[in-house]
C-alpha cells in the first residue's frame, strides 16, 4: 500500500517572501487558516535555508523531502505549467541526510483538519 499525496507545498508556494504578498493570495482565507501559523514560516525558513545550501529552489527541496517519506508512492504536485514540473524535477536527484530531515520536521505543528463538515 502506498500514498498518492496532492499539493504538498503550501499554497503560499515556499516563496522567500513570508507571508507572501500578491493578488492571489490576499484573498484566500481558506489558505490563511491552512498555512499561517508561526510554525509554518519556520518550516518554510528552514527549507529555504537548506535550499541554499544545497544550491536549488526551495520547492525541489520540499518535494525531496516528501519523496523520502515511507510509504509515499505518487506525490501530485499540481503543475498547471511546464515551467512548475521543470521546477520540480530536480527532486528527484535531491537525497537530504536524516539530520536534515528532522530539522525541516522540528518546527511542524499538525493543524486541524479543514473543509470537511461533521
Amino acid at each position: 500500500m502506498g500514498f498518492a499525496l496532492f499539493c504538498p507545498l503550501p499554497l503560499f508556494s515556499l516563496i522567500p517572501q513570508i507571508p507572501p504578498r500578491t493578488d492571489r493570495c490576499a484573498p484566500d482565507d481558506f489558505a490563511h487558516q491552512l498555512y499561517y501559523q508561526d510554525s509554518d514560516f519556520q518550516v518554510v525558513g528552514r527549507v529555504i535555508d537548506l535550499a541554499q545550501q544545497h544550491g536549488f529552489a526551495p520547492a525541489p527541496i520540499a518535494l525531496a523531502w516528501l519523496l523520502q517519506q515511507p510509504g509515499v508512492t505518487a506525490p501530485i504536485i499540481g503543475a498547471s505549467k511546464m515551467k512548475h514540473l521543470e521546477d520540480a524535477l530536480p527532486a528527484l536527484k535531491i537525497e537530504l541526510s536524516e539530520e536534515e530531515c528532522k530539522q525541516l520536521e522540528e518546527p511542524y505543528q499538525p493543524h486541524s483538519v479543514l473543509g470537511h463538515s461533521s
